[in-house]
C-alpha cells in the first residue's frame, strides 16, 4: 500500500500539478488511513470494503475529530481509490457512491493566449542549443495537442503522421486517438526530427520521440521540470505544470466555438461529463465580460 501511495503522490504532482502543500496533506491523511488499515488486518487496497471506510471515519468521529477533518480524509480516500481504479490496480471503487465534495472537478489555473505565448517563447524557436529547441517543441506539442504529460513522454517516432498533420496518442487504458497538430508545432517538430534529435540520438535506436542528452526517453518528471523551467523564465506567477497546457488547450478551443464533443475526442475523455468541466471556465469568462461591459451588471 505504501508503494501505491508513492505512485499516487507522484501522479498528483506530475499529472494533476498539485502544490507541495496539497500533496503533503494527501500523504499525511492517507498514511494515517494506511496505518489504521494495517492495524485492523487490511494489507491491500484491493480488499478494501465500504464498511472499512465507514468504520475508520466512525472511529475518528468517536474520538472527537472535527467534521471538516473527517470530510477532508474521505476526500483523500476517494481520490486515491479513483486513481487506483482508473489504473486497474483495484477491481472496484467502493467510494463511488459515497458523498463528498467533487474534488476532481476543481481545475488548476489555465493560461490566457498571451500567457501561452510567453511560456512557449521562454525557449526560443531560433535557439541553436538542441535541448532548448527540444524543450520548445515539447511545449508546443503539449499545448497544440492537449496531451497529458504521460502521453507526451510516450510519443514514438512513428506516432506523427506528417502527411495528415496528426499525432497518434496512446491515452489512459491504452486507448488510441488521433489529434491534429497545428502548423507551427508541425513545422518545429519537422526541424526537431531532421536537425536536432539526431544530435541527441545514440547508436542503438531509441524509438521515443523526445529524448535526453544521453539519448534516452524522457520521463514524466523530466517533462514536468521543463514546463516549470519555462514558467520561471517567462515569469508567470500561476502554478503552471504540464496539465495547465492541456486545460488551456481545451479552454481556448471552447472559447473560440469548438463543439464539446470534438474537444472530448481530442482530449481522450471516455465520458462527456469530464469534458464539461471546461464549460465552467467559459461561463466565468462570460460573467467577467458581462460585468465589465453591461451598464447594469
Amino acid at each position: 500500500m505504501e508503494e501505491e501511495l508513492k505512485h499516487f503522490i507522484g501522479y498528483l504532482t506530475l499529472e494533476k500539478g498539485l502544490s507541495e502543500n496539497s500533496t503533503a496533506a494527501y500523504r499525511s491523511d492517507l498514511s494515517h488511513f494506511i496505518t489504521w488499515l494495517q492495524e485492523h488486518g487490511r494489507h491491500s487496497f484491493a480488499a478494501l470494503s465500504r464498511n472499512d471506510i465507514i468504520a475508520y471515519l466512525g472511529e475518528g468521529k468517536a474520538e472527537g475529530m472535527e467534521p471538516a477533518t473527517l470530510a477532508r480524509r474521505l476526500v483523500s480516500i476517494k481520490v486515491l481509490l479513483r486513481y487506483l481504479f482508473q489504473e486497474k490496480l483495484i477491481p472496484e471503487n467502493v467510494t463511488e457512491v459515497m458523498d463528498s465534495p467533487k474534488l476532481w472537478r476543481l481545475l488548476p489555473d489555465f493560461l490566457s493566449p498571451k500567457e501561452v505565448d510567453k511560456l512557449l517563447t521562454a525557449f526560443p524557436a531560433s535557439a541553436k542549443d538542441p535541448l532548448t529547441f527540444r524543450n520548445r517543441v515539447i511545449l508546443e506539442m503539449l499545448y497544440a495537442c492537449g496531451l497529458r504529460v504521460s502521453e507526451c513522454a510516450g510519443l514514438r517516432l512513428d506516432s506523427v503522421r506528417f502527411d495528415e498533420a496528426m499525432v497518434r496518442v496512446i491515452g489512459k487504458g491504452s486507448k488510441e486517438r488521433l489529434v491534429p497538430i497545428g502548423r507551427l508545432a508541425l513545422r518545429l517538430l519537422t526541424r526537431y526530427l531532421n536537425e536536432v534529435r539526431p544530435q541527441l540520438a545514440k547508436v542503438g535506436g531509441e524509438v521515443a520521440l523526445f529524448i535526453s542528452v544521453n539519448g534516452h526517453q524522457l520521463d514524466r518528471e523530466m517533462i514536468w521540470n521543463i514546463v516549470k523551467d519555462a514558467a520561471r523564465k517567462a515569469k508567470i506567477r500561476k502554478n503552471i505544470h504540464p496539465h495547465t497546457l492541456r486545460h488551456s488547450f481545451a479552454g481556448h478551443l471552447l472559447e473560440n466555438g469548438a463543439d464539446l464533443r470534438v474537444i472530448q475526442e481530442m482530449l481522450g475523455h471516455a465520458d462527456i461529463a469530464t469534458t464539461q468541466i471546461y464549460t465552467h471556465i467559459d461561463q466565468k469568462r462570460l460573467l467577467s465580460v458581462h460585468r465589465q461591459f453591461h451598464p447594469r451588471a
